[in-house]
């Protein structure tokens, strides 16, 4: 009996609502975090690849 009268209080106990939301809107800004950031991570690989190739070809053409 006392058994069931904890558990009726614990699953009419909303106080970790608001937690739970937290953690949800936490994880969602992490991911978009991360996606965002691994986007421009490879933008700024390919712009910084496109700088040495042609810093190379300048090199080269300028020993010849």
């Amino acid at each position: 009996m006392k058994i069931f009268l904890h558990l009726s209080k614990l699953l009419r106990d909303r106080s970790g609502a608001t937690a739970l939301e937290y953690a949800l809107m936490l994880g969602l800004m992490t991911l978009v975090l991360v996606v965002g950031l691994t986007a421009a991570g490879q933008e700024i690989s390919l712009t910084w690849n496109t700088v040495a190739t042609q810093v190379q070809t300048a090199t080269q053409a300028a020993a010849a």
